[in-house]
C-alpha cells in the first residue's frame, strides 16, 4: 500500500512547490495512470515513490509518504528499491551494462534472485517486451525505443511489489506501445505488481489503467476511474488535457443530453455508446 499524508516539496533554490497538499492512498494490485501538462509535478510524484526525494534532490519536504510500511524519508534508496522498481525517462542513465544479457543478469544477480531461476526469468522478461533477438546486442547499437524495453524488462525481471515507470513509451511506435501496456496488464493481473504509469499517450491510459489522475500546478486536479476523470471533456481542455476522440464525442453527446452512460475508453466501447443512441 502507498499512502501520502499532506505531501508538498519545494526543489532547493526553486521559488514554487513542485507538489502541494497531496493525500491519498494506493492499494496493492491498483493500475494507476498520471497525466499532466510538462512542469505540473508528475515526475517528482514518481520521485518521492521511490525515495529519489529526499534522498537525491534536496528541498522542503512535508508531510509523509509510506510506501508498504517504509517511511521514505527514513528508509535508504536501496530498501525502497527492493519493493519499488523505476523506469526513468533518462533511459541511457539508468543502463549500467553494455549487452543486454549483462543488463538483466545485473539486477538479477544483485538483488539475490536464485541462480537457477535467473536464466528462466530473463528469457521470461526478453519475450515479454518482445526483444528475444537483441539478447547478445550491444546496448549502444539499439534505438532509443528498444533501450526503452530493456529497461522495462531488466526492472520487471525483478518482480517488484511495484512498478513505477515515467513515459515508458515516449519513443515507441503505436504497436510498441501496446505491447508495453499489454505487458504492464499481464504483470498487474497475473503478478499482482502495483503499476504506476506517468504517461502522455491518454489513450492507453485510459484504456489500461483501473484509476486515472490528472496532476495540474502541483496538485491532483482530478482522481478516479477512467470514466469518471474523462467525463467532463470541457474541464480537461480548459487545463490543456487533450481527451480520447471516443471520451470528447460522449463529452458533446452527454452536453447535448443524447447520451447518459458511462464514458467509452476505446472504440469498441464508443461503438456499443453508438449504437445505444440510434436503436
Amino acid at each position: 500500500m502507498i499512502e501520502f499524508k499532506d505531501f508538498s516539496f519545494k526543489y532547493k533554490e526553486s521559488e514554487n512547490f513542485a507538489l502541494s497538499g497531496v493525500s491519498l492512498s494506493i492499494q496493492k494490485g491498483d493500475f494507476v495512470g498520471i497525466i499532466g501538462n510538462s512542469g505540473a509535478g508528475k515526475s517528482t510524484f514518481t520521485y518521492a515513490l521511490n525515495g529519489i526525494i529526499p534522498h537525491h534532490f534536496e528541498g522542503d519536504f512535508y508531510g509523509e509518504v509510506n510506501v508498504n510500511g517504509l517511511d521514505t524519508v527514513e528508509a535508504s534508496p536501496s530498501q525502497l528499491a527492493l519493493t519499488v522498481g523505476s523506469v526513468f525517462q533518462d533511459i541511457d542513465g539508468q543502463m549500467v551494462s553494455s549487452v543486454v544479457e549483462d543488463e538483466l543478469l545485473f539486477g538479477l544477480e544483485n538483488f539475490g534472485v536464485p541462480h537457477d531461476r535467473i536464466e528462466s526469468r530473463m528469457v521470461e522478461m526478453l519475450a515479454m517486451v518482445g526483444i528475444e533477438d537483441l539478447r547478445y546486442r550491444n546496448i549502444s547499437t539499439l534505438s532509443g525505443g528498444q533501450k526503452q524495453k530493456v529497461a522495462i524488462a531488466a526492472v520487471a525481471a525483478l518482480m517488484p511489489d511495484i512498478l513505477v515507470l515515467d513515459e515508458p513509451t515516449a519513443e515507441l511506435d503505436p504497436q510498441s506501445s501496446l505491447q508495453i501496456f499489454n505487458m504492464l496488464r499481464m504483470l498487474n493481473e497475473k503478478m499482482g505488481i502495483t503499476i504506476i504509469v506517468v504517461e502522455q499517450k491518454i489513450m492507453l491510459l485510459s484504456e489500461f489503467s483501473k484509476r486515472l489522475m490528472i496532476i495540474n500546478e502541483g496538485r491532483i486536479f482530478l482522481d478516479g476511474t477512467p470514466q469518471e476523470v474523462l467525463k467532463d471533456t470541457g474541464l480537461l481542455r480548459n487545463i490543456g488535457v487533450n481527451c480520447p476522440r471516443v471520451a470528447t464525442l460522449a463529452g458533446r453527446l452527454i452536453e447535448k443530453n443524447l447520451y447518459k452512460g458511462d464514458v467509452p475508453v476505446n472504440i469498441g466501447e464508443a461503438e456499443i455508446m453508438v449504437k445505444r443512441i440510434i436503436y
